[in-house]
């Protein structure tokens, strides 16, 4: 259902841009624009989790997976909501 939600996403909206902060840089002019500046690597903090946007501006904040209310996704939905503190409201259902 998640891959579906997003594919039904760029139907709707198109090819969207990557977010700079997140394209690579390999070159000087790619620096100057803006490209990777301020990123950072999930994996170098704690829980190699960072409450970041990783989607298009134009749709931040969409969620396209909501875990299923069975014992094992209960405990990926707990996860979830510890990470993102209500911004998806995976506490929800």
């Amino acid at each position: 259902m998640a891959i579906e939600a997003a594919i039904e996403a760029v139907r709707e909206k198109g090819d969207l841009p990557v977010p700079l902060h997140i394209r690579n840089a390999p070159t000087k002019l790619m620096k100057d624009l803006g490209y990777h500046k301020d990123y950072r690597y999930a994996h170098s903090y704690e829980g190699n989790f960072i409450p970041d946007n990783f989607l298009p501006e134009e749709i931040k904040g969409s969620k396209f997976y909501d875990p299923a209310t069975n014992p094992r996704e209960d405990e990926t939905r707990k996860r979830l909501s510890a990470m993102w503190k209500g911004y998806y409201d995976y506490d929800k259902k």
